[in-house]
Protein backbone atom coordinates (compact mmCIF):
# COMPACT_ATOMS: atom_id res chain seq x y z
CA UNK A 1 0.00 0.00 0.00
CA UNK A 2 3.24 2.22 0.70
CA UNK A 3 6.76 1.51 -0.01
CA UNK A 4 8.63 0.50 1.98
CA UNK A 5 10.92 3.65 1.62
CA UNK A 6 8.02 5.95 3.23
CA UNK A 7 6.96 3.60 6.20
CA UNK A 8 10.98 4.23 7.00
CA UNK A 9 11.30 7.35 6.88
CA UNK A 10 7.77 8.13 8.53
CA UNK A 11 9.10 5.51 11.42
CA UNK A 12 12.65 7.52 11.49
CA UNK A 13 11.05 10.68 11.99
CA UNK A 14 8.42 9.81 14.60
CA UNK A 15 11.44 8.48 16.73
CA UNK A 16 14.09 11.37 16.46
CA UNK A 17 13.11 12.62 19.92
CA UNK A 18 13.20 9.67 21.68
CA UNK A 19 9.92 8.07 21.55
CA UNK A 20 10.41 3.73 22.67
CA UNK A 21 7.69 3.01 20.06
CA UNK A 22 6.39 4.25 16.51
CA UNK A 23 3.40 2.45 14.37
CA UNK A 24 2.43 3.65 11.00
CA UNK A 25 -1.57 1.68 10.00
CA UNK A 26 -2.53 2.33 6.65
CA UNK A 27 -5.92 1.65 5.50
CA UNK A 28 -8.30 1.70 2.44
CA UNK A 29 -11.80 0.50 2.49
CA UNK A 30 -14.81 0.04 -0.03
CA UNK A 31 -17.61 0.11 0.84
CA UNK A 32 -21.12 -1.14 -0.53
CA UNK A 33 -24.38 -0.72 0.76
CA UNK A 34 -27.89 -1.48 -0.80
CA UNK A 35 -31.11 -1.18 1.20
CA UNK A 36 -35.03 -1.84 0.53
CA UNK A 37 -38.43 -0.51 1.75
CA UNK A 38 -40.77 -3.08 0.70
CA UNK A 39 -39.24 -4.27 -2.08
CA UNK A 40 -38.39 -1.10 -3.25
CA UNK A 41 -34.78 0.41 -3.47
CA UNK A 42 -34.24 3.20 -0.97
CA UNK A 43 -30.55 3.85 -1.22
CA UNK A 44 -27.61 2.30 -3.49
CA UNK A 45 -24.47 3.79 -1.87
CA UNK A 46 -20.71 3.01 -2.66
CA UNK A 47 -17.33 4.60 -1.04
CA UNK A 48 -13.90 4.64 -1.00
CA UNK A 49 -12.15 5.53 2.41
CA UNK A 50 -8.45 5.74 2.76
CA UNK A 51 -6.36 7.13 5.23
CA UNK A 52 -3.11 6.68 7.93
CA UNK A 53 -2.82 6.73 11.63
CA UNK A 54 0.49 7.31 13.53
CA UNK A 55 1.10 6.49 16.85
CA UNK A 56 3.92 7.13 19.35
CA UNK A 57 4.74 5.89 22.71
CA UNK A 58 6.90 7.32 25.17
CA UNK A 59 6.91 5.13 28.55
CA UNK A 60 2.99 5.16 29.15
CA UNK A 61 2.08 7.92 27.13
CA UNK A 62 0.27 7.66 24.06
CA UNK A 63 0.31 10.30 21.15
CA UNK A 64 -2.36 9.34 17.69
CA UNK A 65 -2.90 11.66 14.97
CA UNK A 66 -4.26 10.46 11.31
CA UNK A 67 -4.08 11.78 7.99
CA UNK A 68 -5.57 11.57 4.48
CA UNK A 69 -2.92 12.55 2.67
CA UNK A 70 -0.53 9.86 2.79
CA UNK A 71 2.32 11.43 0.93
CA UNK A 72 5.97 10.85 2.11
CA UNK A 73 6.03 14.45 2.32
CA UNK A 74 3.15 14.52 5.06
CA UNK A 75 3.72 11.46 6.80
CA UNK A 76 7.42 12.37 7.42
CA UNK A 77 5.53 15.88 8.68
CA UNK A 78 3.26 14.99 10.73
CA UNK A 79 5.40 11.75 12.64
CA UNK A 80 7.67 15.09 13.52
CA UNK A 81 5.42 17.63 15.04
CA UNK A 82 3.62 14.35 16.85
CA UNK A 83 7.61 13.77 18.02
CA UNK A 84 8.29 16.84 18.90
CA UNK A 85 5.90 16.60 21.36
CA UNK A 86 8.38 13.56 22.92
CA UNK A 87 11.18 13.87 25.54
CA UNK A 88 12.52 10.59 25.68
CA UNK A 89 15.85 9.05 26.33
CA UNK A 90 15.67 6.20 23.73
CA UNK A 91 17.26 6.67 20.17
CA UNK A 92 15.58 3.91 18.25
CA UNK A 93 16.92 2.62 15.08
CA UNK A 94 14.39 0.65 13.02
CA UNK A 95 15.32 -2.98 12.74
CA UNK A 96 14.91 -4.96 9.75
CA UNK A 97 11.48 -5.98 8.77
CA UNK A 98 9.86 -9.22 9.95
CA UNK A 99 6.85 -9.66 7.53
CA UNK A 100 4.33 -11.54 8.94
CA UNK A 101 3.10 -14.37 7.34
CA UNK A 102 -0.06 -16.71 8.07
CA UNK A 103 -2.57 -19.07 6.32
CA UNK A 104 -5.54 -17.15 5.58
CA UNK A 105 -8.37 -17.95 7.78
CA UNK A 106 -11.30 -16.29 5.77
CA UNK A 107 -10.89 -17.26 2.24
CA UNK A 108 -12.74 -15.52 -0.25
CA UNK A 109 -14.82 -17.40 -3.17
CA UNK A 110 -16.65 -14.23 -4.58
CA UNK A 111 -15.91 -10.60 -4.29
CA UNK A 112 -19.17 -8.50 -3.92
CA UNK A 113 -17.40 -5.86 -5.87
CA UNK A 114 -18.04 -8.56 -8.94
CA UNK A 115 -20.71 -9.08 -8.79
CA UNK A 116 -23.83 -6.42 -10.37
CA UNK A 117 -26.11 -4.56 -8.12
CA UNK A 118 -29.08 -6.05 -9.58
CA UNK A 119 -28.16 -9.56 -8.68
CA UNK A 120 -27.54 -8.00 -4.72
CA UNK A 121 -31.27 -6.46 -4.72
CA UNK A 122 -33.15 -9.85 -6.27
CA UNK A 123 -32.32 -11.24 -3.33
CA UNK A 124 -33.63 -8.11 -1.24
CA UNK A 125 -36.51 -8.26 -3.14
CA UNK A 126 -36.56 -11.95 -2.81
CA UNK A 127 -36.79 -11.68 1.06
CA UNK A 128 -38.87 -8.32 1.22
CA UNK A 129 -41.91 -10.46 -1.05
CA UNK A 130 -41.11 -13.90 1.32
CA UNK A 131 -41.70 -11.43 4.41
CA UNK A 132 -44.89 -9.87 3.14
CA UNK A 133 -46.40 -13.43 2.01
CA UNK A 134 -45.93 -15.05 5.66
CA UNK A 135 -49.22 -12.52 6.75
CA UNK A 136 -51.41 -9.92 5.91
CA UNK A 137 -50.75 -8.02 9.22
CA UNK A 138 -46.94 -7.97 7.81
CA UNK A 139 -47.62 -3.97 6.87
CA UNK A 140 -43.33 -2.84 6.25
CA UNK A 141 -40.09 -4.57 5.70
CA UNK A 142 -36.96 -3.30 5.34
CA UNK A 143 -33.89 -5.30 3.56
CA UNK A 144 -30.15 -4.47 3.32
CA UNK A 145 -27.11 -6.05 2.12
CA UNK A 146 -23.29 -4.35 2.78
CA UNK A 147 -20.21 -5.59 1.69
CA UNK A 148 -16.77 -3.89 3.17
CA UNK A 149 -13.20 -4.92 1.38
CA UNK A 150 -10.48 -3.48 3.41
CA UNK A 151 -6.67 -3.72 3.55
CA UNK A 152 -4.69 -2.89 6.09
CA UNK A 153 -1.01 -2.29 6.63
CA UNK A 154 0.82 -1.92 10.30
CA UNK A 155 4.45 -1.24 10.16
CA UNK A 156 5.98 -0.45 13.27
CA UNK A 157 9.51 0.25 15.33
CA UNK A 158 10.11 -3.79 16.57
CA UNK A 159 10.08 -4.37 12.47
CA UNK A 160 6.36 -5.81 12.44
CA UNK A 161 5.62 -5.69 8.73
CA UNK A 162 1.70 -6.65 8.41
CA UNK A 163 -0.90 -6.79 5.37
CA UNK A 164 -4.36 -8.68 5.17
CA UNK A 165 -7.09 -7.74 3.02
CA UNK A 166 -10.65 -8.08 4.95
CA UNK A 167 -13.88 -9.02 3.15
CA UNK A 168 -16.90 -8.96 5.07
CA UNK A 169 -20.89 -9.11 3.94
CA UNK A 170 -24.07 -9.22 5.87
CA UNK A 171 -27.69 -9.47 5.03
CA UNK A 172 -30.29 -8.05 7.09
CA UNK A 173 -34.28 -8.01 7.16
CA UNK A 174 -37.01 -6.35 8.95
CA UNK A 175 -40.60 -7.33 9.16
CA UNK A 176 -43.08 -5.22 10.76
CA UNK A 177 -46.59 -6.51 12.06
CA UNK A 178 -49.34 -3.91 12.40
CA UNK A 179 -52.68 -4.24 14.21
CA UNK A 180 -55.34 -1.02 14.80
CA UNK A 181 -53.23 -0.40 18.13
CA UNK A 182 -49.73 -1.22 17.73
CA UNK A 183 -46.66 -2.11 15.66
CA UNK A 184 -44.16 -4.81 16.52
CA UNK A 185 -41.04 -5.74 14.03
CA UNK A 186 -38.68 -8.75 14.07
CA UNK A 187 -35.19 -8.15 12.71
CA UNK A 188 -32.23 -10.71 11.47
CA UNK A 189 -29.10 -9.73 10.62
CA UNK A 190 -26.77 -12.77 9.15
CA UNK A 191 -23.16 -12.08 8.15
CA UNK A 192 -19.67 -13.26 8.15
CA UNK A 193 -15.83 -12.65 6.93
CA UNK A 194 -17.44 -13.86 3.78
CA UNK A 195 -17.95 -12.96 0.10
CA UNK A 196 -20.76 -13.28 -1.87
CA UNK A 197 -20.96 -16.73 -1.08
CA UNK A 198 -23.10 -15.88 2.01
CA UNK A 199 -26.10 -16.67 -0.04
CA UNK A 200 -24.79 -19.59 -0.51
CA UNK A 201 -24.81 -20.12 3.59
CA UNK A 202 -28.44 -18.47 3.99
CA UNK A 203 -31.69 -18.60 2.81
CA UNK A 204 -33.13 -15.11 2.29
CA UNK A 205 -36.40 -16.26 2.39
CA UNK A 206 -36.55 -18.58 5.10
CA UNK A 207 -34.74 -15.40 7.28
CA UNK A 208 -37.47 -13.55 6.30
CA UNK A 209 -40.15 -15.43 7.34
CA UNK A 210 -38.24 -15.54 10.63
CA UNK A 211 -37.85 -12.06 11.16
CA UNK A 212 -42.23 -11.94 10.35
CA UNK A 213 -43.26 -14.89 12.56
CA UNK A 214 -41.19 -12.49 15.42
CA UNK A 215 -42.98 -9.56 14.61
CA UNK A 216 -46.65 -11.45 14.55
CA UNK A 217 -45.67 -13.53 17.39
CA UNK A 218 -45.03 -10.25 19.46
CA UNK A 219 -47.52 -8.19 17.82
CA UNK A 220 -50.42 -10.71 20.21
CA UNK A 221 -48.17 -11.28 22.85
CA UNK A 222 -49.69 -9.50 26.38
CA UNK A 223 -47.10 -7.64 28.71
CA UNK A 224 -44.41 -9.26 30.79
CA UNK A 225 -44.89 -9.68 34.58
CA UNK A 226 -42.08 -8.45 36.93
CA UNK A 227 -40.38 -9.78 39.42
CA UNK A 228 -37.88 -11.91 39.90
CA UNK A 229 -37.41 -15.46 38.79
CA UNK A 230 -35.76 -17.93 36.65
CA UNK A 231 -34.86 -16.84 33.25
CA UNK A 232 -33.63 -18.93 30.40
CA UNK A 233 -31.85 -17.57 27.79
CA UNK A 234 -31.54 -18.95 24.56
CA UNK A 235 -28.52 -19.27 21.99
CA UNK A 236 -27.25 -16.94 19.56
CA UNK A 237 -27.85 -13.26 19.97
CA UNK A 238 -28.44 -14.29 23.56
CA UNK A 239 -25.21 -14.21 24.00
CA UNK A 240 -25.03 -10.05 24.10
CA UNK A 241 -25.72 -10.73 27.86
CA UNK A 242 -22.11 -12.22 28.52
CA UNK A 243 -20.46 -9.68 25.57
CA UNK A 244 -22.03 -6.52 27.80
CA UNK A 245 -22.32 -7.49 30.97
CA UNK A 246 -19.62 -9.43 30.83
CA UNK A 247 -17.00 -9.21 27.90
CA UNK A 248 -16.45 -5.46 28.12
CA UNK A 249 -15.30 -6.26 31.68
CA UNK A 250 -12.42 -8.25 30.56
CA UNK A 251 -11.10 -5.90 28.37
CA UNK A 252 -7.57 -4.57 29.66
CA UNK A 253 -9.63 -0.86 28.30
CA UNK A 254 -11.51 -1.10 31.29
CA UNK A 255 -8.94 -3.39 33.41
CA UNK A 256 -5.58 -0.89 33.11
CA UNK A 257 -7.72 2.01 34.74
CA UNK A 258 -9.13 -0.04 37.66
CA UNK A 259 -12.47 0.54 36.03
CA UNK A 260 -13.65 -3.02 35.87
CA UNK A 261 -15.60 -4.99 38.28
CA UNK A 262 -13.00 -8.08 37.19
CA UNK A 263 -10.01 -5.95 37.76
CA UNK A 264 -7.38 -7.88 39.94
CA UNK A 265 -9.43 -11.13 39.74
CA UNK A 266 -7.44 -13.65 37.64
CA UNK A 267 -7.28 -17.15 39.21
CA UNK A 268 -10.38 -16.59 40.97
CA UNK A 269 -14.14 -17.85 40.46
CA UNK A 270 -16.01 -15.16 39.05
CA UNK A 271 -18.94 -17.57 37.57
CA UNK A 272 -20.38 -20.72 37.78
CA UNK A 273 -18.23 -23.76 37.67
CA UNK A 274 -20.38 -24.70 34.46
CA UNK A 275 -19.03 -21.30 32.90
CA UNK A 276 -16.59 -21.29 30.24
CA UNK A 277 -16.12 -18.25 27.72
CA UNK A 278 -13.85 -17.75 24.89
CA UNK A 279 -13.00 -14.97 22.46
CA UNK A 280 -11.71 -16.49 19.34
CA UNK A 281 -10.24 -13.78 16.53
CA UNK A 282 -9.76 -17.46 14.31
CA UNK A 283 -12.91 -18.73 13.63
CA UNK A 284 -13.19 -19.73 10.00
CA UNK A 285 -14.95 -17.01 8.25
CA UNK A 286 -16.55 -15.39 11.51
CA UNK A 287 -17.88 -12.08 11.33
CA UNK A 288 -15.60 -10.91 14.03
CA UNK A 289 -12.50 -12.64 12.42
CA UNK A 290 -9.11 -11.55 11.04
CA UNK A 291 -5.98 -12.80 10.58
CA UNK A 292 -4.17 -9.96 12.63
CA UNK A 293 -5.58 -7.68 14.90
CA UNK A 294 -4.87 -3.73 14.44
CA UNK A 295 -1.31 -3.72 15.58
CA UNK A 296 0.01 -6.41 13.05
CA UNK A 297 -0.45 -9.09 16.11
CA UNK A 298 -1.95 -12.54 15.37
CA UNK A 299 -5.30 -12.79 16.21
CA UNK A 300 -6.09 -16.23 18.81
CA UNK A 301 -8.01 -18.10 20.97
CA UNK A 302 -8.51 -16.71 24.44
CA UNK A 303 -10.03 -18.90 26.99
CA UNK A 304 -11.52 -16.14 29.08
CA UNK A 305 -13.17 -17.84 31.50
CA UNK A 306 -12.78 -21.77 31.84
CA UNK A 307 -15.02 -23.54 34.70
CA UNK A 308 -15.91 -20.34 36.27
CA UNK A 309 -12.52 -19.30 36.89
CA UNK A 310 -11.10 -16.00 34.86
CA UNK A 311 -7.62 -16.94 33.02
CA UNK A 312 -7.03 -14.02 30.79
CA UNK A 313 -7.91 -10.39 29.90
CA UNK A 314 -8.02 -9.10 26.40
CA UNK A 315 -4.91 -6.76 26.23
CA UNK A 316 -3.43 -4.59 23.32
CA UNK A 317 0.01 -3.41 23.36
CA UNK A 318 -0.71 -0.07 25.47
CA UNK A 319 -2.70 -1.32 28.42
CA UNK A 320 -0.46 -4.26 28.53
CA UNK A 321 2.53 -2.09 29.34
CA UNK A 322 0.41 -0.69 32.07
CA UNK A 323 -0.52 -4.24 33.06
CA UNK A 324 2.55 -6.01 32.66
CA UNK A 325 0.64 -8.35 30.69
CA UNK A 326 1.19 -9.92 27.44
CA UNK A 327 -1.00 -8.64 24.66
CA UNK A 328 -3.59 -11.36 23.58
CA UNK A 329 -4.20 -10.69 19.56
CA UNK A 330 -7.17 -8.10 20.58
CA UNK A 331 -6.45 -4.58 19.43
CA UNK A 332 -9.08 -3.29 17.31
CA UNK A 333 -10.22 0.10 15.74
CA UNK A 334 -13.02 1.19 13.58
CA UNK A 335 -10.64 2.79 11.07
CA UNK A 336 -7.69 4.88 10.58
CA UNK A 337 -8.97 7.88 12.79
CA UNK A 338 -9.05 5.62 15.68
CA UNK A 339 -6.57 4.35 18.28
CA UNK A 340 -6.68 0.73 18.89
CA UNK A 341 -7.27 -0.68 21.88
CA UNK A 342 -8.86 -4.09 23.39
CA UNK A 343 -11.79 -5.48 21.98
CA UNK A 344 -14.11 -8.22 21.70
CA UNK A 345 -13.68 -10.50 18.48
CA UNK A 346 -16.42 -13.52 18.77
CA UNK A 347 -17.01 -14.00 21.93
CA UNK A 348 -18.90 -16.73 23.28
CA UNK A 349 -20.11 -19.61 26.20
CA UNK A 350 -18.95 -23.22 25.68
CA UNK A 351 -21.93 -25.46 25.06
CA UNK A 352 -22.34 -27.77 28.58
CA UNK A 353 -24.26 -31.21 28.34
CA UNK A 354 -27.75 -30.02 28.74
CA UNK A 355 -30.67 -30.15 25.88
CA UNK A 356 -32.70 -27.74 25.27
CA UNK A 357 -35.55 -29.40 26.20
CA UNK A 358 -34.53 -30.59 29.65
CA UNK A 359 -33.76 -27.01 30.57
CA UNK A 360 -37.42 -25.45 29.94
CA UNK A 361 -38.71 -28.93 31.35
CA UNK A 362 -36.67 -28.68 34.34
CA UNK A 363 -38.02 -24.76 34.85
CA UNK A 364 -41.92 -24.80 36.82
CA UNK A 365 -41.83 -21.10 36.43
CA UNK A 366 -39.73 -18.25 34.81
CA UNK A 367 -39.27 -16.44 31.75
CA UNK A 368 -37.69 -17.90 28.33
CA UNK A 369 -36.03 -14.99 26.51
CA UNK A 370 -35.50 -16.04 22.67
CA UNK A 371 -34.38 -13.16 21.23
CA UNK A 372 -32.12 -10.14 22.85
CA UNK A 373 -32.66 -6.72 22.25
CA UNK A 374 -29.97 -3.91 22.77
CA UNK A 375 -29.56 -2.20 26.41
CA UNK A 376 -27.03 -0.29 28.48
CA UNK A 377 -24.14 -1.40 30.79
CA UNK A 378 -21.43 -0.04 33.16
CA UNK A 379 -18.07 -2.00 32.76
CA UNK A 380 -16.72 -0.56 36.16
CA UNK A 381 -19.78 -2.20 38.11
CA UNK A 382 -21.11 -4.82 35.04
CA UNK A 383 -24.75 -3.09 35.82
CA UNK A 384 -26.99 -3.78 32.97
CA UNK A 385 -30.20 -3.08 31.52
CA UNK A 386 -31.56 -5.55 28.52
CA UNK A 387 -34.34 -5.51 26.11
CA UNK A 388 -35.76 -8.57 25.43
CA UNK A 389 -37.71 -8.61 22.06
CA UNK A 390 -39.08 -12.24 21.85
CA UNK A 391 -40.04 -13.93 25.20
CA UNK A 392 -42.40 -16.26 27.25
CA UNK A 393 -43.80 -17.54 29.94
CA UNK A 394 -42.30 -21.32 31.06
CA UNK A 395 -45.03 -22.86 33.23
CA UNK A 396 -45.05 -26.41 34.37
CA UNK A 397 -41.46 -27.09 32.60
CA UNK A 398 -43.72 -26.11 28.74
CA UNK A 399 -42.84 -23.06 27.24
CA UNK A 400 -46.47 -21.05 26.96
CA UNK A 401 -47.63 -17.75 26.02
CA UNK A 402 -45.75 -15.13 24.30
CA UNK A 403 -45.06 -11.86 26.50
CA UNK A 404 -43.71 -8.26 25.36
CA UNK A 405 -42.12 -5.53 27.18
CA UNK A 406 -40.17 -7.57 28.99
CA UNK A 407 -36.53 -6.45 30.07
CA UNK A 408 -33.60 -8.16 31.99
CA UNK A 409 -32.02 -6.05 35.16
CA UNK A 410 -29.03 -7.02 37.08
CA UNK A 411 -25.02 -7.41 37.57
CA UNK A 412 -22.37 -9.25 35.28
CA UNK A 413 -20.75 -10.74 37.99
CA UNK A 414 -23.71 -11.74 39.51
CA UNK A 415 -25.51 -13.24 36.66
CA UNK A 416 -22.14 -15.15 35.70
CA UNK A 417 -22.23 -16.59 39.30
CA UNK A 418 -26.55 -17.66 39.00
CA UNK A 419 -25.84 -19.85 35.74
CA UNK A 420 -26.95 -23.25 36.80
CA UNK A 421 -27.88 -24.78 33.41
CA UNK A 422 -26.06 -24.61 30.35
CA UNK A 423 -26.99 -25.89 27.16
CA UNK A 424 -25.07 -28.21 23.82
CA UNK A 425 -26.60 -26.03 21.24
CA UNK A 426 -23.95 -23.19 20.67
CA UNK A 427 -25.34 -20.97 18.48
CA UNK A 428 -23.34 -17.42 17.30
CA UNK A 429 -25.29 -14.15 15.79
CA UNK A 430 -23.37 -11.26 14.22
CA UNK A 431 -23.91 -7.59 16.17
CA UNK A 432 -21.39 -4.29 16.07
CA UNK A 433 -19.89 -3.41 19.04
CA UNK A 434 -19.20 0.38 19.74
CA UNK A 435 -16.16 1.30 22.55
CA UNK A 436 -13.30 4.00 22.68
CA UNK A 437 -11.81 2.39 19.04
CA UNK A 438 -15.59 2.99 17.18
CA UNK A 439 -17.84 0.19 15.87
CA UNK A 440 -16.19 -2.76 14.54
CA UNK A 441 -18.16 -5.91 13.86
CA UNK A 442 -18.27 -9.05 16.97
CA UNK A 443 -19.79 -12.08 16.73
CA UNK A 444 -21.84 -12.94 20.21
CA UNK A 445 -22.76 -16.44 20.99
CA UNK A 446 -24.31 -19.11 23.67
CA UNK A 447 -26.06 -22.10 24.09
CA UNK A 448 -29.38 -22.15 26.02
CA UNK A 449 -28.73 -21.17 29.54
CA UNK A 450 -30.56 -21.13 32.58
CA UNK A 451 -30.14 -18.17 35.05
CA UNK A 452 -31.74 -19.40 38.46
CA UNK A 453 -32.87 -15.77 39.28
CA UNK A 454 -33.25 -12.24 37.85
CA UNK A 455 -35.03 -8.96 37.54
CA UNK A 456 -37.48 -9.11 34.93
CA UNK A 457 -38.65 -5.74 34.28
CA UNK A 458 -42.16 -5.71 32.66
CA UNK A 459 -45.68 -3.81 33.02
CA UNK A 460 -48.08 -7.34 33.27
Amino acid sequence: MLKKSVVEHTLEAALETGADFAELYVEQTKRNHIAMVNGQVETALGGLDYGAGIRLFCGNRVIYAFVNDTSEENLVRTAREMASTVKGTHLLRLPDWKTRQWQNINPIFVLPDDVEKRKKADYLAAASAAAFAYDPAITQTRTGFLDVTKNVLVANSEGVWAEERRVRSRFTVEAVASSATEKQSGHLGPGGSVGFELFDQINVEDTAREAARIAMTMLGAKPCPAGKMPVVIDNGFGGVIFHEACGHGLEATAVARNASVFAGKLGQQIASPLVTAIDDGTIPNGWGSANMDDEGTPTRRNVLIENGILKTYLVDRMNGRKMGAAVTGSARRENYRFAPTSRMTNTFLAPGDSTPESIIADTPYGLYAKQMGGGSVDPATGAFNFAVLEAYIIRNGQICEPVRGATLIGKGAEVLMQIDKVGNNLKRAQGMCGSISGSIPTDVGQPMIRVKEMTVGGRG
